[in-house]
């Protein structure tokens, strides 16, 4: 993506974001991830917020339990940071781990980025999901160890490490080189009744390059939605809310459940219209249920 910014339409909420700057509370780099594509379309400066530390709302380790929803937890990073840094303009992330929604059988990653602006009284929310490095096993020994980090993508992922089970209190964070991780690996185990260590991916963004990935997207996808204003009264945000079926089969013709339409709709005034999918103006006939019953 090009990283010049361009000159907002006058009247546009773009422009009204121009040489802004907007409060990002982290303390694992995420300004990084997200400040370039809010730089390069609407022109602000994400302003790094610390002063407060964001474990103590939820940690991925289960040492604290997250209060509320991902977008609940996002909402109130974002007002921290606000809060500290006198800014009205605020942005948080919140990553959530679990199965995908497909087949239940890969881990997934949601990553959530929501901008609240309380000059203009709006939230917009961008997101991006996909496959995650959130592995986890109990091992006995050096060799199952280094079998797992292969899988989970270590060294570049960093890995964290307990003795016992998934959640023994004593924690080894942040572990990016074989010498440390052998050391915790043997601490660990000193201190394992059960002569086990659990061993696990660091979903912390820093740590994380695969989750790194996801929240860039999920930043591109907020400043999208934010220079994309409602024709109707204005207001950023105005995006697809719905798929609609009926694109034509290639083969015989007839309507397909693949979308020929998208359902683009405001959060504002609810003002909402169709328009036609980008893409093949034909379905593939795998996909028609009279071709392929």
């Amino acid at each position: 993506m090009d990283s010049t910014p361009t000159s907002p339409a006058p009247g546009t909420y773009a422009a009204h974001c121009r040489g802004r700057r907007v409060a990002l509370l982290t303390q694992h780099g995420k300004e990084a991830l997200l400040g370039p594509p809010l730089q390069a379309l609407l022109g602000c400066t994400v302003q790094r917020v610390d002063g407060f530390d964001t474990d103590t709302l939820g940690t991925f380790t289960r040492d604290v339990e997250r209060a509320g929803t991902q977008i609940e937890a996002a909402r109130r990073k974002a007002r921290i940071g606000m809060q500290l840094s006198g800014l009205p303009l605020g942005l948080a992330s919140e990553g959530a781990f679990g199965p995908d929604p497909f087949t239940g059988l890969l881990h997934w990653d949601i990553e959530l980025v929501v901008w609240i602006d309380d000059e203009r009284g709006l939230e917009v929310v961008g997101m991006a999901q996909g496959p995650a490095r959130s592995a986890h096993a109990t091992v006995r020994d050096w060799a199952e160890l280094e079998a797992f980090a292969a899988r989970a993508g270590f060294p570049g992922h960093q890995l964290v490490i307990r003795p016992e089970h998934a959640d023994h209190p004593d924690v080894a964070k942040g572990l990016g080189d074989p010498n440390a991780l052998r050391r915790a690996f043997e601490d660990a185990r000193a201190r394992a009744a059960n002569g086990q260590v659990f061993v696990e991916n660091d979903l912390r963004a820093h740590t994380n390059p695969t989750r790194q990935a996801l929240i860039r997207q999920a930043g591109l996808d907020l400043a999208r939605r934010l220079t994309s204003d409602c024709p109707a009264c204005g207001r950023p945000g105005y995006w697809i809310t719905a798929q609609v079926p009926g694109l034509p089969c290639a083969r015989c013709g007839l309507p397909t459940r693949e979308p020929l339409r998208q359902r683009w709709s405001c959060a504002g005034c609810g003002h909402s219209e169709e328009r036609l999918r980008p893409g093949p103006d034909r379905a593939d006939p795998s996909r028609c249920d009279h071709c392929n019953p």
